[in-house]
């Protein structure tokens, strides 16, 4: 017998902007998506003594969508990607050659490769997983974490226990 549940709230959202990186160096334009993020967890049981808080759930996927949120999403590990200037004020780059000078509080540097939703998927998956006790974690058997940038649109990163 397997038990799921899944916290979808219109709370898990948050709205960015970022410019997708091609493999040959090209890129989109800057632009903004309403991403939204869904959580399922696969658990172990539903035993009394395995009960899971939603709440302390819900509260680590609201907390990264609100660090996320109204931000500019940047991939610092893509090849295309340079620091130019970060004084703590001001983050002066390139990307694909072009320069953008943006305030710092503005920009969320992400550790991966490239700005699209099956990157952010494992992200936030792995960010969130971070934020929670390994108590809590033991009671999962597989976390899927889903982030969408439009409906029927997204990316989802899934992680066996």
């Amino acid at each position: 017998m397997s038990h799921r549940i899944f916290l979808t709230k219109e709370k898990q959202h948050f709205c960015s902007a970022h410019m997708s990186v091609f493999s040959d160096g090209t890129k989109e334009m800057l632009h903004g998506h309403n991403f939204a993020v869904g959580v399922v967890l696969d658990l172990k049981s539903i035993d009394f003594e395995h009960f899971i808080d939603f709440g302390v759930i819900k509260k680590e996927i609201e907390a990264l969508c609100a660090r996320w949120d109204h931000r500019l999403l940047l991939a610092a590990k893509n090849a295309y990607f340079k620091t130019i200037r970060n004084d703590g004020s001001e983050l002066e780059f390139q990307l694909c050659g072009k320069r953008y000078v943006v305030p710092s509080e503005e920009v969320v540097l992400l550790p991966i490769e490239n700005i699209v939703v099956e990157t952010l998927a494992v992200q936030f998956g792995n960010e969130l997983l971070a934020k929670l006790t390994p108590e809590t974690i033991s009671r999962f058997k597989a976390c899927e974490v889903t982030v969408t940038e439009s409906e029927g649109q997204g990316g989802v990163f899934y992680r066996t226990f």
